[in-house]
This record gives C-alpha cells, sequence and structure tokens, in this order.
C-alpha cells in the first residue's frame, strides 16, 4: 500500500485561492486550482492535518480515481478498474452520493447505483466474499461528473469543515465558520492590531478572528471520518494534534470585541466562545451600531449584516447602512472597514465607494465584500 494520496479540498466558489494559499503553508507544493476545488499529494499524515488545519476549505477528500465517461459501460468498467482495495476495508460502510453537470451521464441515481455495483465487483475479487456487510467505519464515495469527465473520491472529513465544534448554538442566519475565516484573511488585520463585528450575530466572525489570531488550528475541538479508518494509524492523529498544540499561541493578547442591538445574540456568542476556549479572549456587549465606538486605533472591522432579503424588512436595513457609514466615518477615522452583503446599493446607501470590492457567495446568495481601507499607521521610531 503506497503511503501518498492525492488529495482535493473542495472550495467554496471564489475561495480556492485562500485555500491553495492555506495548503501550500502547511507544505503541500504540489498544488492544482480549479473551480470549486483544490488538489494536491501528500502523505497520509496530510489527510490529518488538512483537515485540522484548513480554515477556508468545506471538506478534505481521496481522488480515488478520474477519467472520462461517455457511457454506463465505460463508467462502471473503470470503476472497477480503480484501486478501492487500498482504501476500503472489508466491513467498510460505503454509500455512494452524485452529482452531474454539462454532462451525457445525467441520470444522478443510475450513475451512483452503477459506482456502487462497480465497487462491490472489485472488492468481492479482494476479498473472496459475495457479501459485504457494510458495519464497520464509513467512506462516504461520491461520483462528481463534470463535461463528462467522472472524479471518484472518498470524504475523509465527515461533517463539513465549517463545523468546528464550537457552535451548538446560532442565531437564525448564521454565517459559516468557514466564509468568516475568509473575509478575515481577506483583510489587513494582525494580531496586534483591534478588531471589531459590530453585527456579530452568535459570534463567529470575532471568534474566527481569535482563532486566526492565536494561530489554533480550527479542527481543534472535533473528530473527522478518517479517524476510524483502520489504515491511518492513531499516531498520526495524536502527532496532528500534537503540531496544532504546539503552534497555537494562547499568550498572543487580543482586542477583539463583538457587539449586537439583540441581547439574545450577545448571550449566545458569549457560549459559543466559552465553548471555543476563548470566553477570556474576545469581549461581547449589547449595542446598536449607531453607538459602536473603539479606543483602538487602525484597527479592522468585518461584519455580515443583514442584506434584506430575508429576515429584515428593506427599509430597516437601508436605514442601517446608513447609520453604519455615519458612525464608522465618525467614531473610527483611522479604522479599515470590510463589509459583506447582496444589496446592490449598498455604496450609495454607506455613504462612501468601497476601496475595493470581491465577489464572494454566502450560501447560495451572491454577494459583493466590500472593502473600505484606513490610512495607513504612521511608521513606528
Amino acid at each position: 500500500m503506497k503511503n501518498e494520496v492525492t488529495l482535493i479540498a473542495t472550495a467554496t466558489m471564489g475561495l480556492e485561492a485562500l485555500v491553495a494559499k492555506e495548503v501550500r503553508a502547511l507544505g503541500y507544493d504540489n498544488v492544482k486550482t480549479e473551480n470549486g476545488k483544490v488538489e494536491f499529494t501528500g502523505p497520509y499524515s496530510a489527510i490529518a492535518r488538512t483537515n485540522l488545519w484548513l480554515r477556508t476549505a468545506d471538506r478534505v477528500k481521496i481522488k480515488v480515481a478520474e477519467f472520462n465517461a461517455f457511457s454506463f459501460d465505460e463508467l462502471f468498467e473503470k470503476t472497477k478498474a480503480a484501486p478501492w482495495e487500498e482504501f476500503l476495508p472489508e466491513n467498510a460502510e460505503f454509500p455512494v452520493t452524485g452529482r452531474s453537470v454539462k454532462s451525457t451521464l445525467f441520470s444522478i441515481s443510475d450513475c451512483q447505483a452503477i459506482v456502487k455495483k462497480a465497487v462491490v465487483e472489485k472488492l468481492k475479487k479482494t476479498y473472496h466474499t459475495d457479501w459485504f456487510k457494510e458495519n464497520g467505519a464509513l467512506y462516504k464515495i461520491e461520483v462528481a461528473l463534470h463535461k463528462d469527465i467522472a472524479t471518484l473520491t472518498i470524504d475523509t472529513s465527515g461533517e463539513g469543515l465549517h463545523k468546528r465544534g464550537y457552535r451548538p448554538l446560532h442565531s437564525r442566519a448564521p454565517l459559516k465558520e468557514t466564509l468568516a475565516a475568509a473575509m478575515i484573511m481577506l483583510t489587513n488585520w494582525k494580531p496586534d492590531k483591534p478588531f471589531a463585528d459590530p453585527l456579530c450575530g452568535s459570534g463567529t466572525i470575532p471568534i474566527e478572528a481569535a482563532l486566526i489570531g492565536q494561530n489554533i488550528a480550527p479542527g481543534f475541538n472535533r473528530k473527522f471520518a478518517a479517524e476510524a479508518w483502520p489504515w491511518m494509524p492513531q499516531n498520526i492523529w495524536d502527532e496532528a494534534r500534537e503540531e496544532a498544540e504546539a503552534s497555537a499561541d494562547y499568550e498572543q493578547l487580543l482586542d477583539i470585541q463583538g457587539s449586537d442591538i439583540d441581547h439574545n445574540n450577545v448571550k449566545l456568542a458569549e457560549e459559543n466562545a466559552m465553548e471555543a476556549g476563548l470566553f477570556d479572549v474576545v469581549s461581547f456587549k449589547q449595542m446598536q451600531v449607531a453607538d459602536f465606538y473603539s479606543k483602538g486605533e487602525y484597527g479592522c472591522l468585518v461584519t455580515n449584516p443583514p442584506y434584506g432579503e430575508r429576515l429584515y424588512d428593506k427599509k430597516e436595513v437601508e436605514a442601517l447602512y446608513k447609520s453604519m457609514g455615519q458612525s464608522f466615518t465618525e467614531h473610527l477615522p483611522t479604522w479599515s472597514v470590510y463589509v459583506i452583503t447582496s444589496h446592490q446599493d449598498f455604496e450609495k446607501l454607506y455613504g462612501k465607494k468601497a476601496s475595493k470590492k470581491r465577489k464572494l457567495y454566502n450560501g447560495n446568495i451572491k454577494t459583493d465584500y466590500y472593502q473600505f481601507f484606513g490610512p495607513r499607521p504612521p511608521r513606528r521610531k
């Protein structure tokens, strides 16, 4: 059995470059970026390390095979030829999911059934049996067809990587932790500068900022599907967790505050910060945007306000955007401000043109990430 695997870190559209940068920072060089995914190779330890460390990826999958598939026969034969015996033990539970985009084989249920049958046929030869109980660890197989190219993968993550384990409770329109981390990583914030989110909801953005600021691995608080796989020795996971623990800088002092007009959200945010082990690191208070201020200078404000598409009345949202523009300009003149919203007239309502704009997806909502750069801090003598 070889000790190197090809992995795919899946990503929300628009975040591929960030995910690739994270993968390279972990020391994996053979990186290929495509729409919605970043492919790279590494030893088995890369499965543990990427699951623990990737802040902006959705999942990590093993790429088992990739080939052209124009007919069901071709899909069956090429799937059967793939090295499933390297990954699936005899008692593996291996459900098959699928998707098809711009491909001749468009029936997802048929593709799933054929892949399942082909894998069974391969394993029959390997294990010399006609019956598989599937009562062991979970190996979730996916067949993804895009422009007649079939990619077969096994999911190593289990639950999506946005499930950090610190947020059992959230507000009504939660921001995915992976997107919150991406929004912070797209700013000029450094841990020695103040950071704030004045519309913090259940606290996701301030908590992700604290994890980044103290270099805490985002997956430190959870388990992954591949931890139950017999061919992934426990010491690989132990070493990856030891590395994460040694890399964390718990002594790094941070000035991170979150606030919200709703006291229930503030309570939620405090509970989530406590769950993440960051209760003393991040501070939360009840406050409306118009009153938001900070004594700190040259800070970074990142926020995900309501968009007016759901939950809130459009007029209320537009009044909120005007209030944000006035408050931040008046109270935070040296700060850089970053706002994500799908509202087309945001700049007009905010009263200022963004220094830069970037397209991002919040779930299925197409949004713009407005970046207002503050003045450069004076050089230290």
